[in-house]
């Protein structure tokens, strides 16, 4: 992906000791805490509405694409806009990293249940640490192989070990499971390079916006839930604010701190979190194997970051 120069418009980042990776860090973590609360809001929200998983992923898609683009040409309409040679990577963002991935999950889900589905979306940062080694040379040290290991780990013990014996071994539950991780690792190959040259709030705008056209055809052939229950549309809300708009926005700055590696690495505490969210506020067991899972979860965190101090290469946004 060539995305050098700066076209106008565009907010471009300058290079320097603001890109400071430990700033990156603590943006993935906030974009991973608010990302799992989407659980529990998706659960209150289907609970107590009729909404499809696929009209559910539209409606939030579309509203997000709304609220982003009214309050840009409000508040920074210069930010919209961008030079038209991106709008084939914004497009591979959205339709792809957004939109595609949007859809894959909700069929993963439906083919393969939501542990298995879960543990097959934990091989992204494998998926996003080999395409980015092939396409940006970003370095594969031990520090990164080892701490996908652990994630990964961490998501079979989150999910539960019995999902993996769950998998089916048809033709579809395998391609969409293959697919699944593939979709959900091009948001950060796509968004790396768009993110050093305009703003986070730039590219989630023209992403969902994307994304909105991909999945509008499918609306078509799905139920829409009318009319929406009060405590609903309440739900809603805080799954734009905190399951979406925050924590896409600082994962997407985040991009611009940190190699997509990393980030992609880093994004697999969204695991534990979510487990520990179903804890709290839906009385789901989090038993002594989940309890293990986050805890090596947090180990393969930890190991990326003392790889990046030490000897895992210090200038930022260039290797862990």
């Amino acid at each position: 992906m060539d995305l050098q120069g700066s076209p106008a418009g565009a907010e471009v980042r300058a290079p320097g000791s603001e890109r400071t990776p430990v700033t990156g860090y603590l943006a993935v973590l906030l974009a991973t805490g608010c990302w799992a609360s989407s659980g529990v809001f998706i659960n209150l929200i289907m609970t107590g509405s009729e909404v499809s998983a696929l009209a559910l992923a539209f409606w939030r898609d579309l509203f997000t694409f709304g609220l982003l683009a009214v309050g840009l040409a409000l508040w920074r309409p210069a930010w919209l806009r961008v030079d038209r040679r991106d709008l084939k990577w914004l497009a591979g963002l959205g339709g792809i990293g957004l939109g595609t991935f949007h859809v894959l999950w909700n069929l993963n889900v439906i083919l393969n249940g939501v542990a298995v589905a879960t543990v097959q979306q934990a091989a992204m940062p494998a998926t996003v640490a080999a395409l980015a080694w092939l396409l940006w040379r970003e370095p594969l040290t031990w520090h990164k192989v080892v701490a996908i290991i652990l994630t990964f780990a961490g998501a079979v013990l989150v999910s539960g070990p019995e999902a993996l014996g769950e998998m089916r071994l048809t033709g579809p539950a395998l391609l969409v499971g293959v697919a699944t991780p593939v979709t959900y690792a091009a948001y950060s190959l796509f968004g790396k390079p768009l993110a050093a040259r305009y703003s986070p709030l730039t590219i989630l705008t023209y992403g969902f916006g994307f994304a909105v056209l991909l999945l509008l055809p499918f609306q078509f052939f799905t139920q829409q839930p009318w009319p929406v229950p009060r405590q609903s549309w309440l739900w809603f809300a805080a799954l734009l604010a905190l399951g979406t708009i925050i924590p896409f926005t600082s994962y997407t700055f985040a991009l611009s701190r940190l190699p997509a590696s990393v980030a992609g690495i880093l994004a697999m505490t969204e695991i534990p979190f979510a487990a520990v969210y179903a804890y709290l506020l839906l009385g789901e067991r989090f038993t002594s194997t989940h309890f293990f899972g986050a805890i090596l979860v947090v180990l393969g965190v930890l190991l990326l970051s003392w790889g990046r101090w030490h000897g895992g290469g210090r200038g930022a946004g260039t290797s862990a």
